[in-house]
């Protein structure tokens, strides 16, 4: 099983920078995920509830959360991710909602924060897919954190949604080290080579063990865009004021709750209470 390097993690997303905001605006399909994962942010969680948001980045989620609720703590490992947070929370008039931003390695939040301090977590974008080995440590510290039947907003990083998506680029590997990659959800130095994106990417089957392993029942799991996943080119001159712009999205959250496409999507997005 491939090992969790909390520094390999830090210092990608502190290179990253802005491109954790820009991306879900990076194209369509992007965009398509990006509301997706909203729909499930504004179902479950509530006005007035004290969030937790892990893995938070440059803030495009803090956002959204923002809207709903003024209780929410922001959790990053990367301190870059942090600072472009906070700046953007000044810059567009969401900070007053924030209680704290708190640099943290999601596998032990133990010297930050109490038991059941949160009424829900948010957990989005695939913080759980770099800590590899450590999976089950997140999940038991995502459960801790919460109080009794609080809420899990999470998503991971989904393997064939992968594969379909840059399904050329894959047909281009090794043969062997897609058997690895397609046995394990790894993708490392040893499967992909130096230098690369580092990894681990779920099944659904794999994500829901975890998730009940570490004591969650499972209100909701999706796909994150099983449909628009390889018609960028065809959904470029559609306008997000577009009636079929909304069909669009309307479409994607419901055909992603279908158990035939959970696997279809480049994320895996889970709602669980705790137990």
């Amino acid at each position: 099983m491939a090992r969790y390097d909390p520094d390999w993690v830090r210092a990608h997303y502190d290179d990253s920078g802005s491109r954790e905001w820009d991306r879900w605006d990076d194209s369509p399909v992007e965009r398509v995920k990006l509301h997706v994962h909203l729909h499930y942010v504004r179902r479950y969680v509530r006005p007035g509830d004290r969030v937790l948001e892990v893995g938070a980045g440059a803030g495009r989620f803090t956002r959204e959360l923002a809207a709903i609720t003024d209780r929410i703590v922001v959790a990053d490992l990367s301190p870059g991710q942090l600072r472009l947070n906070r700046d953007n929370a000044a810059r567009l008039d969401f900070a007053s909602a924030v209680e704290a931003w708190v640099e943290c390695d999601l596998c032990d939040l133990r010297p930050h924060f109490a038991d059941r301090s949160f009424d829900t977590v948010v957990c989005t974008g695939g913080p759980l897919s770099y800590v590899f080995d450590r999976r089950d440590d997140a999940l038991a510290e995502l459960h801790r954190v919460l109080s009794d039947a609080g809420t899990l907003v999470l998503s991971a990083m989904s393997l064939w949604g992968t594969v379909h998506q840059f399904l050329p680029s894959v047909l281009e590997t090794d043969p062997s080290a897609n058997r690895r990659i397609l046995s394990s959800g790894d993708l490392t130095p040893e499967t992909i080579g130096p230098g690369r994106h580092y990894t681990h990417m779920f099944r659904a089957a794999w994500l829901r063990r975890a998730l009940e392993r570490a004591g969650f029942a499972i209100e909701a799991i999706s796909a994150s865009n099983c449909l628009s996943v390889g018609w960028a080119d065809l959904l470029e001159g559609i306008d997000e004021t577009d009636p079929t712009w909304r069909q669009l999205v309307e479409m994607e959250i419901e055909a992603c709750r279908e158990p035939g496409c959970l696997d279809m999507g480049t994320h895996l997005i889970a709602v669980c209470r705790k137990t």
